[in-house]
């Protein structure tokens, strides 16, 4: 096929002088200097940049126009293997059972409670009516008061991530108060039911201050103020409802501050103070603190405890050992057991602990899967729940009795269009790095794929922040596995998925281990007889979306397709400015190119923008959102431009923008489908090599 004509994106050289280094960007005018009210109001973007990216669009529809249908089938049968009219199992608190659940075709879904001993349903909002004639709404955080009288929820109608908090009084059907403006999307209520307590963002989209304010309405006080730009703040509650808790940290340092339930109004006091490096999180089990902590080089972290007022780090006390290669995850407390969270070698566990110390493992015997707990509200309980999944198992929701050890399944997720497990099978591979390190990758296919390397195969990855990619279940993946592909994921550093230690292998100075790792599995897939060079697709978003620039850059060879969701690929740029919302706060995970000469020249040698260069790279498909505080709108576009400009072959290189939404895409369960559905289809596309010129 002919391709149409790209649009041209005009050169304005900006030249930037730092440390004694100079870089010169040619698309630094795609940044619209208002960028922050382009955050709360998308109509005042700037016209030459709404101009480029409306183009931009318009050349990635008019490419793709031949994958209408495709599309439309994609987006099909993802819908169909939703069941629509789907609920979540009820979660008990006291009088009632709280949930949410979807109507017919709904695009939000419907909070609502049910008391205990049955009776009709209460609506607590209706969230399809709240998005009513809204182009974009997310709730992002949702909960009852203690006392079940009030009701609170936090919505960003823009993909900002500016949320307004609403507070409704369920007698009367009626909000209470004004709204809570400018608010990030995280609140908790005091246990007495008396105080709701939420965070500030600045103009700069930053947490910055924690307040309280009555819950009918009334005066906010402020209760804490961060002056480290580099620290994101949390609200929450213990288990045991004894104190409220303040959570400041970024990827490597944490502090806790704590407000005694019984006087919510009291100043918060330090648990134990910030040290560079020391991560700890805690909550209060009746009588004693418990400290999950990677403190004294315990990297996969330790649990301790203390009995003190104040749980100080001179009075925590070992209480389950460090374990190289045993990261411990998290844990919840309940009055009589407590649960702890282990990952070892990416795969999942439970422990179950009573009070006296006797505990037992919760387990299951696949290749590959995800455990995840699901705490609930209640304290006074020996019910927790969990939720099983894994790449060919639905998920499956069991309430587990801690005492007698009893399984309850209480849900499978529902296929309605029909899923087999058995027409499938997921495996285990290992890959070596370079340095001889093993990477986990994760496969699913069908039984009867070939393996000679006939079949087309897509290689996800992430690699940043610690965040582990699980083994888990998606409707969506199974559209590609269905036409013969194998979906496979890889493990790499930078996640956590073999522990801390697997996350610092693949930070700051670290970082080229997650590209490496990620091209070591493409390289182990061709040489198994999974996959050809040419006919694999590269899948990653966000930071993901970076590991996807670079490899791009690294090895163009390898791909028949790179799809790049809201990538973070202008890293140099991005962390050397401070008025942009993540940028403090990052500098643990990639350092700071500003002071630090060494940072700047290792985040120059892999940052993808900077380092595209000519050569011939393969399709490339990048995506954005308009109002992303997270990856910026302008860094998939200034890259795109980039790349057409230097590429030396002939694929197509192609930007799609939401000019409606944020980081997350489309905020409706079934538009967003529509995003997915176009990722999926380029990736066919390409890889089946039509846009190749006779």
């Amino acid at each position: 096929m002919t391709l149409p004509k790209p649009p041209a994106a005009p050169k304005r050289p900006t030249t930037i002088e730092q440390l004694g280094r100079t870089r010169t960007d040619d698309y630094a005018w795609m940044k619209d200097d208002n960028w922050q009210q382009v955050l709360r109001d998308p109509k005042v973007l700037r016209a030459d940049v709404r101009e480029h990216l409306e183009a931009e669009n318009a050349y990635t529809k008019a490419v793709l126009a031949g994958t209408e249908e495709l599309q439309a089938r994609l987006f099909a049968e993802m819908k169909g293997r939703i069941k629509e009219d789907d609920s979540s199992v009820p979660a008990p608190d006291g009088p009632f059972e709280y949930y949410v659940r979807y109507d017919m075709g709904a695009e939000h879904p419907i909070h609502a409670r049910k008391s205990r001993d049955g009776g009709p349903e209460e609506v607590l909002i209706d969230e399809t009516k709240l998005a009513a004639g809204k182009a974009y709404f997310h709730v992002g955080a949702a909960s009852h008061s203690p006392d079940h009288a009030l009701f609170a929820w936090a919505a960003d109608e823009q993909g900002s991530e500016y949320y307004r908090i609403h507070v409704k009084d369920l007698a009367t059907g009626e909000e209470v108060g004004s709204p809570i403006e400018s608010a990030y999307g995280d609140f908790a209520f005091s246990p007495d039911s008396q105080w709701i307590f939420w965070i500030w963002r600045d103009e700069n989209a930053r947490p910055a201050k924690v307040y309280r304010r009555p819950t009918r309405g009334g005066e906010d006080v402020l209760v804490y103020e961060e002056h480290d730009d580099g620290m994101f703040l949390g609200v929450g509650v213990t288990a045991d409802d004894s104190h409220i808790l303040i959570h400041v940290g970024n990827q490597e340092t944490t502090e806790l501050w704590l407000i005694p339930a019984s006087d919510p109004t009291a100043a918060p006091v330090v648990a134990e103070p910030r040290r560079v490096g020391v991560k700890y999180g805690l909550d209060h089990w009746t009588d004693r603190w418990v400290i999950r902590t990677n403190d004294d080089g315990a990297v996969d972290f330790k649990l301790c405890v203390s009995e003190a007022p104040v749980p100080a780090k001179s009075t925590w006390r070992d209480w389950v050992a460090h374990e190289p290669g045993r990261y411990i995850t998290g844990f919840a407390a309940y009055a009589g057991h407590l649960v702890r969270a282990e990952r070892v070698n990416a795969l999942d566990r439970l422990v179950v602990m009573d009070r006296a110390g006797d505990e037992h493992v919760v387990a299951f015997d696949e290749e590959a899967y995800a455990l995840n707990l699901e705490t609930g509200f209640e304290y006074a309980t020996t019910t927790t729940r969990f939720v099983y999944q894994s790449p060919t198992t639905p998920r499956q929701w069991f309430d587990y009795d801690m005492a007698s050890r009893q399984r309850t399944l209480r849900k499978t997720q529902e296929v309605p269009s029909g899923h087999d497990p058995a027409r499938y099978v997921a495996r285990r591979l290992t890959a070596t790095a370079p340095d001889g390190a093993e990477v986990p990758i994760t496969l699913l296919m069908l039984k009867d794929t070939p393996q000679d390397g006939s079949a087309p195969v897509l290689l996800y990855g992430y690699g940043s922040y610690g965040h582990a990619m699980e083994p888990s279940f998606s409707i969506r993946n199974l559209s590609l596995v269905d036409r013969g592909w194998i979906w496979a994921v890889a493990h790499i550093r930078g996640g956590s998925d073999k522990g801390w230690g697997w996350f610092l292998d693949g930070r700051k100075e670290k970082k080229p281990n997650t590209f490496t790792d990620f091209i070591a599995c493409a390289e182990h897939l061709i040489s198994e007889g999974y996959a050809t060079k040419g006919k694999l697709a590269a899948y990653g978003g966000s930071a993901g979306g970076m590991l996807m620039g670079a490899v791009a850059n690294l090895r163009p060879d390898l791909w028949g397709a790179i799809i790049a969701a809201v990538p973070f690929v202008d890293v140099l740029n991005t962390m050397s400015d401070t008025t942009l919302p993540l940028t403090p706060p990052e500098w643990p995970e990639w350092g700071n190119p500003i002071e630090d000469p060494a940072a700047y020249d290792l985040i120059e040698s892999y940052s993808p923008y900077d380092q595209v260069k000519a050569q011939a790279y393969p399709p490339i498909l990048a995506t954005g959102g308009l109002s992303d505080p997270r990856v910026t709108y302008w860094e998939p576009a200034k890259w795109v431009a980039k790349l057409r400009d230097f590429s030396t072959g002939g694929a197509p290189i192609l930007l799609k923008i939401n000019m409606e939404a944020g980081h997350g895409g489309a905020s409706g369960r079934f538009d967003f489908l529509k995003e997915i559905a176009l990722d999926y289809a380029f990736a066919i596309w390409a890889l089946e090599g039509s846009w190749k010129s006779e």
